[in-house]
């Protein structure tokens, strides 16, 4: 079994960069992995090795020519299928979609295009990314790698496990209640949902909007550093778009954290989270400590958190819907969609309004807060994976979820503060389940964010444990092949 594939994503890129492995030979490690895994797993659904293939021979004539190499050059990748690939399937985890093919490219596509990266398919999700388990009526659902009879998280689960599993080095994703965070703690990597406009969105209907936003995921935190080097910056087709160069972060990710406070929460007042979550992450508190940084118990009041996130959703989702129910008809997708698409239909202007002035005070109660510390900790994920069959959990210690995304609010709430937030892999549970710590940074803060997330990761390495079925593949296939 080749180590390649285990090398972060930056040692993979530099060593394409000096020449001591070409494109061609990376991507050949990745499908012989993919050929191997996928089949069990379902990460992976729209996939493309002929694609790949010529891409990865394209790269490599490029550098041959002595050519400007972008930051990502040779690295491969496939891409989320809520984002739309020029001609590329593009199926929303859908039916209305599952023989769509877009002409153009979202933004971040074409960004990553740019910087290099060797597209060899598609990620799978959730239908139209609604729920953190990937599953749809297209492809099925996505299996863990580190338990094959548990969720995977979503709605960037495909992407997840193909990390996890080595089928890739860095994926691409979006959040909006925890769709970056929530499957990189189910699976043991990384995954920023950096401040709405550092990546900027586009083409999309609602430009203003700073609920959902476009990141990265990777196995490391350095890895997912250098692919916002390539996916971060300005875009003055989104009006949300921040300035600072994408270049800020190819700065140094170490950092002298002494003297440094950040404030640790275990339910932020108000949440049920299982036991073993914060058994598991609480077991690994005092690697803070090792790095000069003390750990207080703390948390701002979040008690409008939940009327905030489900208004501002259901006004989201009848804006997303509306024009799809009318040209397929409503019973063409699930019934969470439906729901969450009345909910907003039955939105008065006065609720949506009382939601973004309590928004607003929600804003600066957190940053008032971070102004005494750091950072904010706490769990990513108020659940371990839970079982696949399920379609998403009920209770929590009793607790009854009312909605599907309730038991997703350990995210949600960190999402409508518009601060930055990242899942850092934080152990494993008795039975073995990853737990990945939630990390919120200062307004704007995301480089800082890294710059302590990393300091954790390299405390912990916990990155460092792959799945057994990764580890136990066969890695005698070709690397080329197709399915769905």
């Amino acid at each position: 079994m080749s180590e390649l594939i285990w090398l972060t994503a930056t040692e993979q890129a530099e060593l394409i960069r000096r020449r001591e492995v070409s494109a061609l030979e990376l991507l050949r490690e990745h499908l012989a992995q993919i050929e191997a895994v996928n089949p069990q797993l379902n990460a992976i659904v729209t996939y493309l090795p002929e694609l790949a293939l010529e891409l990865a021979q394209a790269a490599d004539a490029k550098q041959a020519r002595g050519e400007e190499l972008g930051v990502l050059h040779g690295l491969p990748i496939a891409h989320k299928d809520l984002f739309e690939t020029a001609g590329i399937r593009t199926t929303m985890g859908s039916p209305v979609f599952a023989d769509y093919v877009p002409e153009s490219d979202d933004l971040i596509i074409a960004r990553l295009k740019a910087a290099g990266c060797v597209t060899l398919g598609k990620t799978n999700v959730p239908e139209f990314g609604a729920g953190s388990h990937t599953f749809n009526p297209v492809f099925g659902a996505t299996k863990n790698p580190y338990d094959l009879a548990r969720t995977c998280g979503g709605s960037s689960g495909g992407a997840a496990v193909a990390l996890a599993a080595g089928m890739l080095p860095i994926a691409d994703g979006s959040d909006m209640g925890g769709s970056l965070r929530n499957p990189a703690s189910f699976n043991n990597v990384v995954g920023l949902r950096p401040t709405p406009g550092r990546v900027p969105r586009y083409p999309k209907a609602d430009a203003w909007s700073t609920l959902s936003v476009d990141g990265p995921m990777g196995r490391t935190v350095q890895d997912v550093a250098l692919m916002m080097g390539a996916i971060a910056g300005y875009d003055a087709r989104s009006p949300i778009s921040l300035t600072e160069p994408a270049t800020s972060f190819a700065r140094d990710l170490q950092r002298d954290f002494h003297d440094t406070r950040i404030a640790w929460s275990p339910d932020l007042g108000c949440l049920p989270v299982d036991g073993h979550v914060i058994e598991t992450i609480e077991a690994q508190l005092p690697a803070f400590a090792d790095i000069g940084i003390a750990v207080e118990n703390a948390h701002p009041d979040f008690s409008d958190a939940y009327e905030i996130f489900q208004t501002l959703r259901a006004w989201s989702f009848e804006l997303s819907f509306a024009e799809h129910f009318a040209q397929f008809g409503e019973k063409s997708f699930k019934e969470t969609i439906r729901w969450n698409a009345a909910q907003g239909r039955q939105l008065r202007a006065a609720q949506i309004s009382r939601a973004q002035v309590k928004r607003s005070e929600l804003f600066h109660r957190a940053r008032e807060f971070l102004d005494i510390y750091d950072c904010l900790l706490l769990p990513t994920a108020q659940v371990p994976p839970f079982p696949i069959e399920q379609d998403y959990p009920r209770e929590i210690n009793g607790e009854t979820m009312r909605t599907y995304i309730d038991w997703m609010m350990s995210c949600a709430f960190i999402t409508v503060t518009g601060l930055p937030a990242i899942s850092v892999p934080c152990g494993f549970t008795r039975d073995g389940l990853p737990v990945g710590l939630q990390m919120v940074g200062r307004p704007r803060g995301d480089f800082a964010l890294l710059q302590l997330a990393y300091a954790f990761q390299e405390a912990t390495r916990f990155y460092l444990r792959r799945p057994p079925l990764a580890d136990r593949a066969d890695r005698s296939s070709s690397g080329v092949g197709s399915w769905n």
